[in-house]
């Protein structure tokens, strides 16, 4: 069930929709700014639950704010948190409300003809909802003329209806579409807070949970999903492979096992960004671990780091890692994905780059 009290460490954001309830204020638009997998959709899936849920409802009516909107079309969500058993509660939770929309990006970007669909549904008034709840993902994504569409809802809202836009950063949505809606950030979930969700609701061990925690970099979906992918067997196999294990022996490997080791990496770009993320992680390990052993990303591999760290100087790892950060650039930038492997691997070899 997805209510507000299952939400992981966006104390703040939750705090404020509350408020807006409770003071009957809820503006016609709001963004959700922060990283992918910090819960964007799970609030933006108990706002709709809390708003709609026919348990909950109070004598005092909560309407969405605005000046010319008739009296008659006031609202009565409660503050509380949504039963989860009513039928508007679990047509939400099923993901069947007729009045509970989503726009996803279709390819790369999210194009007019979704819009103009939204737009034509919007004409019509909520089937059963008290507040029909849009979500609108990755917002930056919008084409301009997309964008342009979309203004017309927001500067216009329909009844009855709270649009949600969601994305990475409040920057990189349209000015006039960001300019027009409440801005909430979310912010990046704690190690702490992960390590504890994975043990406590995945049954990850400790050990496990606390690498995982830092390589998920602030996003609780990231970690589930290194999990699901058996990141750590991954690892290990990566760090023998390539040789970062023993790095003071990495120039003895022939040129066709490292070259072997970047094809396994090519089966799939998201593989090959993973891979180069976890080498990275390995060497920025090498550093810290000489100055403050409890702060390695690495933790259930310490031993193993120290002994590899006392025999590398520091400017030899600092090269490989430009390395792998000229990589990683390449890699966004399009590059043939198969020549910037295979020109790294090669690299790495050299110690002096």
């Amino acid at each position: 069930m997805v209510k507000f009290d299952t939400i992981i460490g966006q104390d703040q954001p939750v705090r404020i929709l509350n408020t807006l309830i409770e003071k009957k204020s809820i503006p016609h638009a709001l963004l959700f700014a922060g990283l992918t997998g910090v819960g964007k959709l799970a609030t933006s899936n108990a706002f709709a639950l809390t708003c709609n849920c026919t348990k909950q409802i109070t004598a005092k009516s909560t309407h969405i704010s605005e000046t010319k909107r008739p009296s008659s079309d006031k609202l009565n969500p409660a503050a509380l948190p949504s039963c989860g058993h009513c039928s508007s509660c679990r047509k939400i939770l099923a993901g069947n409300h007729p009045d509970i929309l989503y726009v996803e990006p279709a390819g790369r970007t999210i194009k007019i003809a979704q819009i103009r669909n939204l737009i034509e549904m919007l004409t019509m008034k909520p089937y059963e909802a008290r507040l029909r709840v849009v979500v609108i993902s990755e917002a930056h994504l919008l084409n301009l003329s997309a964008g342009n569409a979309l203004l017309k809802i927001l500067e216009e809202p329909p009844d009855r209806t709270l649009l949600i836009l969601t994305t990475t950063q409040r920057s990189d949505v349209l000015p006039t579409v960001a300019s027009r809606c409440q801005i909430i950030r979310f912010l990046p979930l704690s190690h702490k807070r992960i390590a504890a969700e994975l043990e406590k609701n995945h049954g990850v061990l400790h050990p496990t949970a606390k690498v995982l925690s830092y390589m998920a970099n602030g996003s609780m979906i990231r970690a589930l999903e290194l999990h699901k992918s058996r990141w750590i067997e991954h690892r290990n196999w990566l760090l023998r492979a390539t040789g970062f294990d023993k790095l003071d022996k990495i120039d003895t490997l022939p040129n066709h096992l490292m070259l072997a080791v970047a094809e396994k990496m090519l089966a799939r770009k998201a593989q090959a960004t993973i891979s180069l993320e976890t080498m990275m992680a390995w060497l920025r390990d090498l550093i810290v671990c000489r100055y403050d052993p409890d702060c390695v990303i690495n933790a259930d591999l310490i031993d193993n780091l120290k002994k590899v760290s006392q025999k590398i100087p520091e400017i030899t790892i600092l090269k490989k890692m430009e390395v792998i950060s000229t990589a990683q650039k390449d890699i966004e930038a399009n590059a043939n994905l198969r020549l910037v492997m295979e020109m790294m691997m090669l690299r790495l070899r050299h110690a002096d780059c």
